[in-house]
């Protein structure tokens, strides 16, 4: 009885997948390293080592230092990533954690830009359990008096925010918020604040960076406050936005 060769092959080029993974360790490297290094970190011996970064020299995917035989990534595998980070739109990225965040809890979650006139509000997505929303798609957010305002506060030159406070309604205006706040949402990784109006509602918002360290947008979700607190809405938008960073190729 004889066994199809479909049922003995992998799906996958294993030659291709060990390639990948010395790439990865080079990546994630803070700087060049030798041989055996690389060989300790792939679980593989220096000859296996040795063969895999030669060929990946020869394709440019690595480069060898002359004088110390050190290894680091190679000027192709530098220009693939410069092109996979120019593809990369931090905002969608965001949208679809949000839509994906949404869906798991009872929370309105959206995605905002910073325009001339403060936070805008670009997509927006709501949950079947939770209806009432003072937020819609393409709204200006308060720069003083809103979670999201506050993260792009603690993240956008002062001038920014100067000018865009003098274009935003009398009705939005607000307190400055201290330094020692804007110190917290940095060092937190986000904002929250019970809305004035609508007092069992709370606002949330975390920053997602870009490859260049810019943040580049704001996640944010709008709930009842009890719901908030029993399903961990904060530590779920927080997670999202690291992982919505991430993604989009910061760090």
């Amino acid at each position: 009885m004889t066994t199809s060769l479909s049922t003995k092959r992998s799906p996958t080029i294993q030659s291709v997948s060990i390639a990948a993974r010395f790439l990865d360790i080079l990546a994630k490297a803070d700087g060049p390293l030798v041989l055996g290094e690389i060989a300790r970190r792939a679980r593989t011996g220096s000859s296996t080592a040795h063969r895999y970064m030669q060929s990946l020299v020869r394709e440019g995917l690595a480069a060898q230092d002359d004088v110390t035989g050190h290894y680091d990534l190679g000027p192709v595998a530098l220009s693939i990533g410069v092109r996979a980070l120019r593809r990369i739109d931090a905002v969608e990225v965001a949208a679809r954690a949000m839509k994906a965040l949404a869906s798991d809890i009872a929370a309105s979650c959206g995605v905002a830009i910073w325009t001339e006139r403060g936070p805008t509000i670009v997509r927006w997505y709501r949950n079947t359990d939770f209806a009432l929303s003072t937020v819609t798609l393409g709204d200006v957010l308060p720069v003083d008096n809103t979670a999201c305002g506050f993260v792009f506060q603690a993240h956008l030159p002062k001038e920014a925010i100067a000018a865009a406070r003098k274009l935003q309604p009398a009705s939005f205006r607000g307190s400055r918020p201290p330094a020692e706040m804007l110190d917290a949402v940095r060092r937190d990784g986000g904002a929250e604040l019970n809305e004035h109006l609508f007092s069992l509602l709370t606002g949330k918002a975390a920053p997602v960076f870009n490859a260049l360290g810019e943040i580049a947008c704001v996640v944010t979700t709008v709930s009842f406050v009890k719901t908030a607190e029993a399903e961990g809405h904060r530590a779920a938008l927080f997670a999202a936005a690291q992982a919505a960073t991430r993604d989009s190729g910061g760090a």
